[in-house]
């Protein structure tokens, strides 16, 4: 059988090519029978939009750019599922780029090497400067997500990291907790992300007059659950006393409660554990894990609204906005 034509699903469904076409782009002025009429008649003939026609047509790929560091750190992953699932609805596709958090990487997405791939990039930069970033071929519409400085030209959708940490780190100080340990940043220089989390952090210590000890402050060498259990395990080795640790990601407290467990610490009744990310596995793992939640729905929507925007012509100057946040309070750090 040949491919399905636009004008095929028009005869079967008893409408316009231009309906169809409205349909399939999603316009909003159709009506609810003729849509359905429609979407019927492309269910049943297996019509797919042709995409170089689309492109001939509108100017337009179709597709958009993910770019991030890791595709194994999970946050990452669960992050890529909902922008795919909400791009779906503005009619794009997603293009999942890994810059491994290397300089080369994140120049090769923001460089001309996208020129006619994509209509647009939502990147989470690691480790470009602000003015670099800025610097970028300025007919490529980006949206960048996260912790990492924005330039003022470009919109950026993130949560309040520095709020956040100063919230998690107080609920462990009102379960009493008074040596509570900071784990996971980066022995080789803070990222803006372990920078913004450690400042919370230190605040609300501050705020509860609890001293700030350079001694809880557990460096590793990778963002990973290993660097985190020997980062954990070296202090706790050395005599270091801790009776909470506040995480930040939820992989640094996966390997903090392995640390904790090999020395017969018990989690919440020894140390209190609390990660950030809230992905999938914080809610089954032994004990369930107190996590900072951020909200991936309304990120992802956000994000890809100004992308949109941006893509069909707009050019003012960046929008930053924020988006909320949960305390998820379980097992490993409950309240009492």
């Amino acid at each position: 059988m040949g491919s399905v034509r636009l004008q095929d699903v028009a005869g079967l469904a008893g409408v316009s090519m231009k309906t169809v076409s409205n349909v399939v782009h999603d316009y909003k002025h159709v009506s609810v029978k003729t849509r359905e009429r429609v979407q019927k008649a492309i269910d049943e003939l297996g019509y797919r939009p042709n995409m170089m026609g689309r492109r001939l047509a509108t100017g337009k790929t179709g597709l958009i750019a993910l770019s991030f560091a890791d595709v194994t750190i999970p946050y990452f992953a669960e992050l890529a599922r909902v922008v795919s699932e909400k791009a779906a609805v503005h009619g794009y596709r997603v293009l999942l780029e890994e810059t491994l958090g290397t300089l080369e990487g994140e120049r090769a997405v923001v460089g001309s090497s996208e020129a006619g791939l994509v209509d647009g990039i939502l990147f989470q930069p690691s480790v470009m400067s602000s003015s670099e970033i800025a610097q970028h071929r300025g007919d490529l519409p980006i949206v960048t997500l996260g912790e990492s400085p924005a330039p003022l030209s470009l919109d950026r959708v993130m949560i309040e990291n520095v709020a956040a940490a100063r919230d998690v780190t107080s609920h462990l100080i009102k379960m009493g907790r008074r040596r509570i340990g900071f784990v996971g940043h980066e022995i080789n220089g803070l990222s803006a992300t372990s920078t913004q989390r450690l400042t919370g952090y230190q605040e609300a210590l501050e705020q509860s007059n609890l001293p700030v000890d350079p001694s809880l402050l557990f460096a590793s060498d990778a963002i990973s659950a290993a660097g985190a259990a020997t980062a954990v395990g070296r202090a706790l080795d050395s005599g270091v006393q801790i009776d909470g640790l506040v995480c930040r990601d939820d992989l640094a407290a996966i390997g903090a409660l392995r640390a904790l467990q090999e020395r017969g610490l018990r989690v919440p009744e020894d140390v209190a554990v609390t990660g950030w990310d809230n992905i999938h596995l914080s809610a089954v793992m032994f004990p369930s894990l107190t996590t900072i939640a951020p909200n991936l729905d309304l990120l992802a929507e956000r994000a890809l609204e100004l992308l949109m925007e941006r893509i069909s012509g707009y050019d003012g100057m960046g929008r930053h906005e924020l988006v909320p946040y949960d305390l998820i309070v379980r097992e490993s750090a409950p309240s009492f």
